[in-house]
């Protein structure tokens, strides 16, 4: 909320105003019916692992993230550049190879990483998009530019928390949402089903059928998934409810088979299709990547995205922009270390008490090292790790997240935030929803900002200054 040298910036004048006349009583109070909110919309979330197996209310933090017009026009830029560079990367690795045999990207990094599928191999995805749907998180580290922190390629989640934290704000904050004028985020489901209409397999006709395809109920996103098809409209399918004849996916309705013609997939890849993948699945369809392969019908996001969203792959992220669009990236990465690289690794292992340390192909804040805050046993157990296995992890620093004011026990107070803005991409080109997921680390003094750790989400306005 406050430069360097303390001023307010002008794009949080209205919101140090407001929190300069609204009593904590009432900001407590708001902050319960936000509960309240979620609690009525059944807005949770499940902790894989968690031994009391509940459903728990995400964190919502009332005050929200402000961003200038002027910022987001320069991240919206960098994002639409990093997420096209994306497909063309995916594009390639499962065609011609172009990078790899660059040395752009290291091939045994593509070969020996889990979520590369050579099933994908000379696979002609439907109008050669691969990520539909991207979730790019960000960071900031100094007072003017933003980082990328991770990609997320496969399946992000968070954007029922973004939809429902406006509707919170708007019913809650009604008084400091119409002193601004901020981006509307409303259509975001309106917009993510035209642009995965648009990409549906060519013949498919004027109105393509479009289902989101669920592993279920006792999934940790089921929430998210049973809201975004109605709100978008669409038929919300577990794979009992699909079947493939002939090469063509049909869903079984009241009114007898109905072809659909795109699969907002929200099962990862392993259990697609127990035909094609795991033989044990129980959540997929059998021969649905046959049908897929065939360009029947469109995945989003494509099968094998995970090989643009390995920890390992960001660290060549800058050079696979310039390489596949001639481009300086707009959008920096975190300094990281290669711990596969001898001298990064010798470099990390001096400075474990100082760095991060994050699994390669880990999401979710867990199987990470926060150094500083890390005892010397969980530091020597993380050595062994490294030495043992040190192509599957990287490492950055210990980063000065950017802090926005939240109310938490103790009043109003700093705490760190990251961003997840959601870009669609369809075949009619790129659309960024603006402002995103902002999640915050309501812990004191804590980075790590995931809702498995204790992390809560804020309503994020771009305004118009």
């Amino acid at each position: 909320m406050r430069a360097a040298d303390g001023t307010i910036r002008p794009s949080y004048g209205g919101v140090s105003k407001w929190l300069g006349s609204v009593p904590l009583e009432q900001l407590d109070r708001r902050r319960m019916e936000a509960e309240l909110f979620y609690r009525r919309g059944g807005i949770t979330f499940a902790v894989y692992g968690d031994a009391q197996g509940e459903e728990r209310i995400i964190p919502f933090d009332i005050i929200p993230r402000i961003i200038s017009s002027k910022e987001w026009k320069v991240l919206a830029k960098g994002l639409e550049q990093r997420v096209k560079a994306i497909n063309l990367f995916l594009a390639d690795i499962y065609g011609p190879q172009r990078c790899l045999k660059a040395g752009i990207v290291p091939e045994e990094m593509i070969w020996q990483n889990p979520a590369y599928r050579p099933e994908m191999a000379g696979v002609a995805v439907p109008h050669g998009v691969y990520t539909h749907v991207a979730g790019i998180d960000i960071v900031r580290i100094d007072e003017n530019d933003f980082y990328v922190l991770e990609d997320n390629a496969r399946t992000p989640s968070g954007v029922s928390y973004m939809l429902g934290g406006r509707e919170i704000c708007f019913r809650l904050m009604a008084d400091l949402y119409g002193e601004h004028r901020v981006a509307p985020i409303e259509n975001y489901p309106d917009q993510l089903v035209s642009a995965l209409r648009s990409v549906a397999p060519r013949g498919a006709g004027d109105n393509p059928t479009v289902a989101l395809l669920t592993p279920g109920q006792f999934n940790s996103a089921y929430y998210e998934h049973s809201f975004l098809a109605d709100k978008m409209g669409v038929e919300l399918v577990e794979g009992r409810d699909l079947f493939v004849k002939d090469g063509v996916v049909f869903m079984r309705t009241t009114e007898g088979p109905k072809r659909v013609d795109v699969l907002y997939r929200r099962i990862d890849d392993d259990f697609l299709d127990p035909l094609a993948f795991r033989p044990d699945s129980m959540l997929g369809v059998p021969g649905l990547f046959n049908a897929y392969a065939a360009g029947n019908v469109t995945l989003a996001n494509a099968v094998g995205t995970g090989a643009a969203d390995d920890k390992a792959v960001y660290t060549y992220m800058p050079e696979i922009v310039k390489f596949f669009l001639s481009e300086e990236p707009i959008l920096k990465n975190v300094p990281t270390w290669r711990c596969r690289e001898p001298k990064s690794l010798a470099y990390v292992l001096e400075h474990l008490d100082e760095l991060v340390v994050k699994e390669v192909h880990g999401s979710g804040g867990y199987g990470m090292l926060v150094g500083p805050q890390a005892t010397s046993e969980q530091i020597e157990e993380f050595r062994a790790r490294l030495k043992a296995k040190p192509d599957q992890y990287i490492a950055q620093p210990t980063l000065a997240l950017s802090t926005c004011p939240s109310f938490v026990a103790s009043g109003v107070a700093p705490r760190h935030v990251d961003l997840r803005p959601f870009v669609l991409t369809g075949s009619k080109g790129v659309h960024i929803v603006p402002g995103g997921l902002t999640r915050v680390a309501l812990k004191e003094g804590s980075l790590v900002v995931n809702s498995s750790q204790g992390g809560g989400t804020k309503d994020t306005w771009v305004v118009d200054l």
